[in-house]
């Protein structure tokens, strides 16, 4: 491995190797992004079908030794396939509890324990195969054992594809809080089949168009107009068009996070609806709505307390309605919301602050909000 240290491995291996660009260059269902972080880059490989072997994932394991970690729904289907892309390499694995409510420190020890049982040093590579509650288990535990061993995400849905497995955020939940305990930790690479999408459940696919939704509201008026006009072709499960959204939502992704790694200014923005969303699933209990659901109807209750043009505020709730996304918040109640917000990692000075919109495309943050507006927000809670 060219002198590396294996402690720095888990900052990436920057872009693709060389001798891959060749093999990757004939594969034209192959798209490659690149998150630029000086020698911490590395790349989001997105293609159909690169599990099974397609995909050569050994230069990213820095030693001989990886523990997979996945859950007990992903594992039965794609863990053996996953084992076909580190042929030769000595591959440890452990299936997760499926589900948010296990996204606990609870679980995480359960991770860690197994690290210590197989012998893990920090040569070893953990690889995330899952959804997102998986990638971020398995990412801190990556940044936490032995202050951090190689870490590598193969997200598998849709959700997990287009956010969570990209820009390095890891964690766990608190009782009193949504990923209060957790770390920054690049992985080395983000490996997408999209092929996984077609054993993903109709709810959890919708629910991962909520963060794709979110990705044309807060940057790029363009692609919330494409997504308007292929909502259809996305819920029916289109290659081309899952493809196309993937790629633009991890574009717009990997610029924000290299321009702002760890949330100190623009990439706050990528929580739009997420402080109304997160207190949705504290409130509730985590795992009674997704994640993308709660987000959903976070994102139209910061519509309505922005002050946007037009018919704008209603474009965003009328294509996530036809996504088949929850709109308004349940009943949980008002003081109740308001007090599950007060916890959110936005507030600064124990001031609350939230993701808003100029207009579709053109988000920003602000402590500066009406707060009478944000009580009538508020009150469709009740």
């Amino acid at each position: 491995m060219g002198g590396r240290h294996a402690g720095d491995f888990y900052r990436g291996h920057g872009p693709l190797p060389q001798f891959l660009c060749g093999t990757l260059a004939g594969m034209s269902s192959i798209r490659t992004i690149n998150v630029e972080l000086g020698f911490r880059s590395y790349p989001i490989v997105i293609g159909a079908g690169l599990l099974g072997g397609a995909f050569d994932l050994r230069p990213y394991v820095i030693g001989s030794d990886c523990l997979i970690v996945s859950n007990e729904t992903v594992a039965p289907l794609y863990l053996e396939k996953l084992k076909a892309n580190l042929v030769g390499k000595s591959i440890a694995a452990i299936e997760l509890p499926d589900g948010e409510a296990y996204k606990t420190t609870d679980t995480l020890h359960m991770l860690l324990d197994k690290l210590v049982d197989i012998g893990a040093n920090r040569d070893t590579t953990v690889i995330a195969l899952g959804g997102g509650v998986v990638g971020d288990i398995a990412g801190f535990a990556a940044a936490s054992y032995m202050r951090g061993v190689g870490f590598v995400q193969v997200p598998t849905t849709l959700l997990a594809q287009v956010d969570s497995s990209v820009g390095g955020k890891t964690g766990v939940n608190h009782p009193r809080g949504k990923n209060l305990i957790g770390a920054f930790y690049q992985p080395g690479v983000v490996l997408i089949d999209t092929q996984t999408l077609a054993t993903l459940p109709e709810r959890e696919l919708k629910a991962g168009l909520a963060e794709v939704i979110k990705y044309g509201a807060i940057a790029d008026r363009g692609f919330f107009a494409w997504l308007e006009a292929n909502i259809d072709a996305l819920l029916a499960g289109d290659a081309a068009a899952l493809a196309h959204a993937i790629q633009r939502s991890c574009e717009l992704k990997a610029e924000i996070v290299a321009e702002d790694e760890r949330e100190g200014a623009r990439r706050a923005l990528l929580n739009f609806g997420h402080t109304f969303g997160h207190a949705i699933e504290h409130c509730l209990g985590y795992g009674e709505w997704l994640h993308g659901e709660a987000v959903a109807a976070g994102m139209v209750m910061a519509a309505a307390l922005s002050d946007i043009p037009g018919d704008d505020a209603a474009r965003l709730a009328a294509l996530l309605q036809k996504a088949g996304l929850p709109t308004t918040p349940p009943r949980i109640g008002a003081s109740k919301m308001l007090d599950a917000m007060g916890m959110d990692k936005k507030v600064l000075h124990k001031q609350l602050r939230f993701v808003l919109l100029k207009a579709l495309g053109e988000a920003f943050v602000t402590a500066d909000y009406d707060v009478r507006k944000l009580q009538q927000v508020l009150e469709a809670a009740d």
